[in-house]
């Protein structure tokens, strides 16, 4: 199989959450644990930080990976899901995986996974491991995919620990109060390992100090000290560079060297070293065009606090959600003065259209229905003014159809 043919076969060959859902997620550790004997257990010796959240955990990941990067390490991501290129959840020192990399790996190891029949994110995650062993990454960023306890990820012994903030998604899976989904979250934390718990989780500590104490692991809380000069354009993200910094001060005391003006530089070119796209992202200026990628209550709280920092004439707001998310929460905290734009991702978790418009129309919201994406945004466009502000959001799928092509 060529580059196409293979990622063509990964992705609808596996399951995979990110195109059905439910029906893809594994709730146990046992096909990881399968997969990784059979590969020689890449995880072992990997040098890592593992990052779990229900938001954040993504910027935190870049945050850190760029500011390794500064420093001279040779530095592995992973992350998910992607918003282009599948190759977007792998990369070294900023670059995606090589085409020829995921060809090769996918060739040689297809007929034993095949008899573990693992889903798309376990194999894509054993592929991640292998290729940090091979490129001999000093450190990798870590990123769970939903979750922390059962995680595929987490067969990894990290040097240190960071959980972001956490919030209501994915209750299906992770429980249905915060309490719940902190306690499955905080299943990263390893023994005598160190953990961050990123600011905005006050209302959570006991739970994160409880499996902490059970596992002697020191835990340390950060918290946001003064602004934090960063790329990352939203306030919603000091929170996230907060958790990063307290990671690094922990880090230095292990006797990684991360000298201030690098860490600085790190946290200020995050876009260029690392390739971040996705939240709060500007595409156009004129008029003023952003994409984020909020797809839950407290992701798109943040959102809406950054819209109230901004001068405009007129909200316009193209949006698409998936069916399995708190649409009704989400709906109920959307400006009414905006213009909704509505359609659909090409996935098949996409909430059809005309069940969104009904919604919409339940929690009072204006809005135009369109057959794609593409169309909404054009929609969109047409209508607004210079002076308007055109914002893209609803979910990662939503931002992944209307960003650019690089």
């Amino acid at each position: 199989m060529n580059y196409h043919e293979t990622v063509s076969y990964l992705f609808e060959q596996l399951p995979m959450f990110q195109r059905i859902g439910k029906a893809a997620y594994k709730a146990d550790l046992r096909n990881t644990l399968r997969l990784a004997a059979m590969l020689d257990n890449p995880e072992e010796g990997l040098v890592c930080v593992h990052i779990a959240g229900t938001n954040g955990k993504g910027s935190t990941a870049h945050i850190l990976a760029s500011i390794f990067q500064s420093c001279g390490y040779k530095t592995g991501l992973m992350t998910s899901p992607h918003y282009k290129d599948y190759r977007e959840r792998i990369k070294v020192n900023g670059e995606m995986i090589s085409e020829g990399y995921v060809v090769n790996w996918v060739d040689r190891h297809r007929s034993r996974f095949e008899q573990i029949a693992p889903s798309f994110f376990e194999l894509t995650v054993m592929m991640g491991f292998c290729y940090f062993k091979a490129e001999k990454t000093d450190i990798a960023i870590i990123e769970t995919g939903l979750g922390g306890r059962l995680d595929s990820t987490n067969i990894v012994s990290p040097e240190i620990s960071v959980i972001t903030n956490i919030g209501m998604d994915h209750t299906a899976f992770l429980g249905d109060s915060l309490d719940k989904i902190a306690a499955e979250k905080a299943g990263i934390i390893k023994a005598q390992t160190p953990v961050v718990i990123g600011p905005g989780n006050d209302d959570l500590m006991s739970v994160f100090s409880q499996v902490a104490r059970s596992r002697n692991a020191p835990l340390h809380k950060a918290n946001i000290r003064s602004h934090i000069e960063s790329d990352l354009s939203g306030q919603y993200q000091q929170k996230n560079l907060a958790a990063a910094l307290c990671a690094v001060e922990l880090l230095q005391e292990k006797g990684w060297e991360l000298p201030e003006s690098r860490v600085l530089s790190g946290m200020s070119e995050v876009k260029k070293n690392t390739g971040f796209v996705g939240r709060w992202q500007t595409l156009s200026t004129d008029p003023m065009i952003l994409a984020d990628a909020a797809h839950n209550v407290q992701g798109m709280s943040a959102v809406l606090e950054n819209l109230d920092s901004l001068d405009f004439d007129t909200l316009h707001i193209v949006m698409g959600m998936v069916d399995d998310k708190d649409v009704s929460g989400l709906l109920s905290m959307m400006p009414k003065q905006a213009t909704y734009h509505l359609s659909q991702a090409k996935i098949l978790r996409a909430m059809p259209v005309d069940e969104l418009v009904k919604k919409s129309a339940e929690h009072g919201l204006k809005s135009c229905s369109y057959s794609s994406l593409a169309d909404a945004l054009a929609g969109a466009k047409e209508q607004a003014d210079a002076a308007d502000l055109i914002l893209i959001t609803g979910s990662i799928f939503t931002v992944a159809e209307l960003l650019p092509d690089s």
